[in-house]
């Protein structure tokens, strides 16, 4: 049975349970004040917190989608994507291949025609040689007669770390949000590609072209945009191509439509930071070069370098939310530039959670779509 299993978390809660009951049932006879007494209340009492502490964290994981696997948790995940034969499943011969189809959760039927389709793909980087997963939500416009020769914009959307794709449509709803907001009229159809950043697990890259190490940036800015619009209808010109994250996703979001304005028209940060950290599971992302220190730090970036002419926007909460400070001041910093332009979602309270996230999507889709083109 698999981490994210309801099994899983049912017998987990059931053992808790059984555990606190034998606890009660069996104290009367354990009340004696002899070692095997004293060793039997210490272990009840350890073996009931500890039964407590995995439910919780189970319900936790099910609930914000931090590990996908028993590999993910322990850090034993070596999968680093598959090298995928673009003609054995009859693909398009370029580095992304479909290997999976899901219709959209949707009122509309099953039909894409209606509901939209999401797509699970593989994308191997031409330049980098980075291979990952991903998903890619084609909108129910794409499949329609009177769309058949448009182009659509497009959107990178980043999980936070570890983070699982899968949490961006099942948990947060973009596909689904999308559509409603396409239906009410309050954006325009997109495609979005729902991805984890985490494209060399289980490393944390934090989207940096790491000296020696796995070119996470050249990924984003060159590869996965030239395998999107390799096979599917997207537009390839300036003004696009947007994109959005959540905590190390927004981090990216920034840094990838600040660095390369050219491919990315908007950036979208929810709850982001604002410079790459160094801990256990980034390892040493510089390698000494002070010079790719500095560009993965937005602070000096915005002090040192020529502003980029791209649209950004940042969320964050009064309560609840640490990086308020920095968002505050980081709008500060961009206003004073007169070129970049920078927006914000001001929450008056909401945590580090999917449930504040939830929340700040509509809108911060709404606001992208508003800056992307279809040319």
């Amino acid at each position: 049975m698999g981490l994210t299993s309801n099994k899983v978390l049912v017998l987990a809660i059931l053992f808790a349970v059984l555990l606190f009951g034998g606890t009660v049932w069996l104290w009367p006879r354990l009340a004696r004040r002899t070692w095997r007494s004293v060793s039997g209340r210490v272990g009840l009492l350890l073996a009931t917190q500890l039964a407590l502490f995995v439910s919780l964290g189970l319900a936790a994981n099910q609930a914000f989608g931090f590990y996908a696997s028993w590999a993910d948790l322990l850090g034993r995940e070596k999968d680093q994507g598959v090298v995928v034969n673009h003609t054995a499943l009859g693909g398009s011969g370029g580095p992304l291949q479909v290997v999976d189809t899901a219709r959209v959760t949707s009122t509309d039927g099953s039909r894409p025609q209606l509901g939209g389709e999401i797509q699970k793909v593989d994308i191997t980087g031409a330049a980098t040689h980075i291979a990952t997963p991903a998903y890619v939500y084609l909108p129910p416009e794409y499949f329609q007669a009177r769309f058949r020769t448009r182009t659509f914009p497009a959107a990178v959307v980043l999980t936070g770390y570890p983070g699982t794709a899968e949490a961006l449509f099942r948990k947060l709803h973009y596909p689904r949000t999308a559509q409603q907001l396409t239906k009410d009229g309050r954006m325009q159809p997109m495609v979005l590609v729902m991805m984890r950043p985490t494209v060399a697990p289980p490393r944390d890259t934090e989207c940096v072209d790491v000296p020696g190490g796995p070119q996470t940036e050249t990924f984003f800015a060159k590869d996965l945009p030239d395998a999107v619009t390799a096979h599917y209808r997207v537009g390839r010109e300036p003004g696009s191509w947007g994109i959005i994250g959540d905590s190390t996703g927004g981090y990216c979001a920034l840094k990838l439509a600040m660095h390369h304005p050219s491919v990315y028209a908007a950036g979208v940060g929810l709850s982001p930071y604002y410079k790459a950290p160094i801990d256990p599971t980034t390892g040493d992302l510089f390698q000494g070069d002070s010079a790719v220190r500095d560009r993965a730090d937005l602070w000096w970036y915005l002090k040192h370098m020529p502003a980029p002419n791209t649209s950004l926007l940042v969320s964050s909460s009064r309560i609840g939310e640490s990086n308020y400070a920095d968002t505050m001041k980081f709008i500060g910093r961009v206003e004073a530039t007169g070129v970049t332009r920078i927006s914000s979602i001001i929450l008056e309270s909401g945590g580090h959670n999917f449930n504040t996230w939830r929340r700040e999507i509509p809108p911060a889709l709404q606001w992208l779509s508003g800056r992307l083109s279809d040319h």
